[in-house]
C-alpha cells in the first residue's frame, strides 16, 4: 500500500507484528497488533515526534484498517488512537469485533 503524497508507504511488517508507515526511507510510525484466527487486535500506535500533526497517524490507521477489512479480520481497537479513529470514521464500525469492549 502506498500513496503519492510525500512518498508515503504503509506496509504490514508481520515479523514484528506491526503496520509501519514510511515517509521516504524513514519509519515515521507504527501500529502494533496481535492476530488470532479471524481477528486482529491493535494494541499500540506511535508516530515519531517529527511527523506529528501531519496526518501520518490517520494514514496509518486507514492503511491498517483497510488491510484488516480486505483480509476479512474483525478488529479489536485496544489502542486508544485506533479506537478514536474508528469513532470519528464510522465506516469502519462494521469490522469492529462485536465481542470487543468498544463503545
Amino acid at each position: 500500500m502506498s500513496t503519492d503524497a510525500e512518498h508515503i508507504e504503509i506496509s504490514n511488517n508481520a515479523a514484528q507484528s506491526r503496520y509501519e508507515i514510511r515517509v521516504g526511507e524513514v519509519v515515521a510510525g507504527f501500529a502494533a497488533y496481535h492476530v488470532r484466527p479471524g481477528k486482529i487486535t491493535f494494541t499500540h500506535t506511535e508516530i515519531a515526534d517529527e511527523f506529528e500533526g501531519r496526518g501520518i497517524g490517520s494514514k496509518l490507521a486507514i492503511g491498517a484498517l483497510d488491510d484488516a477489512r480486505a483480509a476479512g479480520l474483525l478488529v479489536t481497537p485496544q489502542c486508544p488512537f485506533i479506537a478514536a479513529y474508528i469513532r470519528r470514521h464510522p465506516e469502519y464500525l462494521d469490522i469492529v469485533d462485536p465481542a470487543a469492549d468498544f463503545d
